[in-house]
């Protein structure tokens, strides 16, 4: 299994992960394709791409992925598949921290060097102190979502993720959420309704000609509206 460690950045190939996976590579390469799309939307940071060389002396792309980046790809895969991802991160964290140099411990009989040991471990409380209060305002907003009672239409949807409408239709289409029908009309894709994440209900309404009118109306359902926070790692502060 090939694992890169580099000057203290731990990543998984996208090779060692199609192992890991039971999964063809061409496969892997595909999902990352689509994850990075998402990170596209999101402004994050993409997978970072390089090239191995195959027996038969062809150079073929791969894709070096960190921790996170793994986890965001695989959350939607099978229990099991999860199961080894983790338990091989796990020995990839020891092999690098068995690798790391070990870190002397200040000499607190010197008071300059006491000093300084503690400011740094008064920043690092400060430091975590400041990225507990960024989750939890989204801790929060998946909490509530996961809890709401009424389905959103697609715009009421984009205003809760805090995403302009347009932007949010468009991803939908591009990532089988939602799709334009023959009259340019935005129709649920029927594997999301497969998922319990959308729903289509039938509405009426009136034409211009004061006419009664029927079409359908593509919602998404609380469990969807969840999944969407989590994709876009909403921060909304909740009432």
């Amino acid at each position: 299994m090939n694992a890169l460690i580099q000057e203290n950045l731990k990543t998984m190939s996208s090779r060692e992960l199609a192992e890991l996976c039971k999964k063809e590579h061409r496969h892997v390469l595909r999902d990352i394709d689509d994850l990075n799309a998402t990170y596209e939307v999101m402004a994050l940071p993409k997978v970072g791409q390089s090239n191995y060389t195959a027996d038969n002396g062809q150079s073929y792309r791969q894709y070096q992925l960190s921790k996170e980046q793994t986890i965001d790809l695989i959350t939607g895969y099978r229990a099991d598949i999860r199961i080894r991802i983790n338990r091989r991160w796990s020995e990839l964290e020891e092999q690098f921290s068995q690798s790391s140099p070990v870190v002397a411990l200040p000499d607190f009989t010197n008071p300059v060097e006491a000093a300084r040991a503690f400011a740094d471990q008064y920043e690092a409380k400060q430091i975590a102190q400041e990225q507990l209060a960024i989750a939890q305002p989204k801790a929060d907003a998946l909490d509530f979502i996961s809890t709401a009672v009424n389905s959103l239409n697609a715009r009421d949807t984009a205003k809760t993720l805090g995403i302009q409408p347009q932007k949010f239709n468009k991803w939908c289409i591009a990532h089988n959420w939602m799709y334009r029908d023959s009259k340019d009309k935005l129709q649920m894709c029927s594997n999301r309704l497969q998922q319990g994440f959308m729903e289509q209900r039938s509405v009426t309404y009136f034409d211009s000609n004061n006419n009664v009118k029927a079409t359908t109306q593509p919602l998404f359902i609380a469990k969807g509206l969840t999944r969407l926070a989590s994709i876009f790692s909403i921060v909304h502060e909740v009432a």
